[in-house]
């Protein structure tokens, strides 16, 4: 008898799990579309990137994709143009070093057939984002890391340089005099990525991610914009995202693939940036977490979400280059 009991118990409990799932179901409809109804525009290329270093950046996509170029090779142009910037502290030549005092860069690229390409932890080499391109379409590999990722960019030609400028190295020796060689806290002043994504006049989306990381790291360190599915994600099927700002926190949620999953479940892609930036928030390890999303549906449709007020980006859809600033959870 009292097993009957526990029984109809548990039932009853289950209906009502049933019946609040059943509703919080019917509420999430109303922010979704219905995925089948998401197809591809032709004709109709765009490119986005994040920060203001993204409008020269799509300015040097955009004479690709304007002239019915692919989108991969709108993402890799764009995005070196930054990389070779002795002027920006965050990406490429002219990076912030590691507390060593050595440059080592992050990129990763991705294209509209699900192939991509990374390398980690490089040295010596100004475009990392054209030896990941390399690795995709070379080898066998995803990701090449140090030592490994410098030898094979020499075996495709690319050519040993200095990364350290001169104002690079003169913030290096006054950061090691007031240092006590340990990291500092994470700014926007030390930190930055410049991400993008590009859907060509056939309807195919790619994209791009390379930075110079976290300004006077541990040696070693990797951050999320060399890793598919966190710094950079795309998925033909659906469209693509990336994510800027402290890498741990994005490695932690797998940023970028989840809001394409979310893109997937109909979602449009400015709440679906929302939703993993209020995760990204809620499961954060540090204080004052900074980390935005962009992302870019197939149809054209696109958005951008930050924990933090201060994220923008830029956007050239044939309407102008212009830049956007995107919401914040806090």
């Amino acid at each position: 008898m009292k097993e009957r009991r526990e029984f109809i118990k548990l039932s009853a409990l289950g209906l009502v799990g049933l019946s609040g799932a059943t509703l919080a179901s019917c509420d999430q409809e109303e922010e979704r579309k219905e995925y089948s109804s998401i197809v591809k525009v032709k004709d109709k290329p765009i490119v986005l990137s994040t920060w203001n270093a993204g409008i020269k950046a799509n300015e040097e996509a955009w004479k690709i994709l304007s002239t019915n170029g692919r989108s991969l090779d709108a993402v890799e142009k764009g995005v070196r143009i930054v990389e070779l910037d002795p002027d920006n502290s965050t990406v490429g030549y002219g990076g912030t070093p590691d507390m060593n005092g050595n440059v080592t860069l992050d990129a990763c690229i991705m294209d509209e057939n699900d192939r991509c390409g990374s390398v980690a932890c490089l040295q010596h080499i100004k475009n990392p984002i054209s030896v990941a391109r390399k690795v995709m379409e070379e080898t066998l590999h995803v990701m090449l890391v140090g030592e490994g990722a410098f030898q094979f960019a020499l075996s495709q030609g690319f050519k040993k340089e200095n990364l350290l400028t001169e104002k690079s190295e003169k913030r290096y020796q006054e950061w090691l005099k007031k240092s006590n060689y340990a990291p500092p806290e994470i700014n926007v002043e030390n930190h930055d990525t410049i991400g993008m994504l590009a859907m060509d006049a056939a309807g195919n989306v790619s994209g791009a991610c390379t930075t110079s990381g976290w300004g006077y790291k541990l040696p070693g360190r990797v951050g999320d914009s060399p890793i598919i599915g966190a710094g950079l994600f795309v998925d033909s099927e659906v469209g693509g995202a990336c994510a800027t700002g402290l890498g741990e926190e994005v490695i932690r949620v797998a940023g970028s693939a989840m809001v394409v999953e979310l893109m997937r479940q109909g979602y449009e892609p400015n709440k679906a940036c929302k939703i993993i930036a209020e995760r990204t928030n809620r499961k954060a390890k540090s204080d004052k977490p900074q980390v935005g999303f962009l992302a870019l549906r197939n149809d054209g449709t696109y958005g951008g979400y930050s924990i933090r007020k201060g994220f923008n980006f830029a956007v050239n859809d044939g309407k102008g280059n212009r830049l956007e600033d995107a919401k914040n959870v806090m």
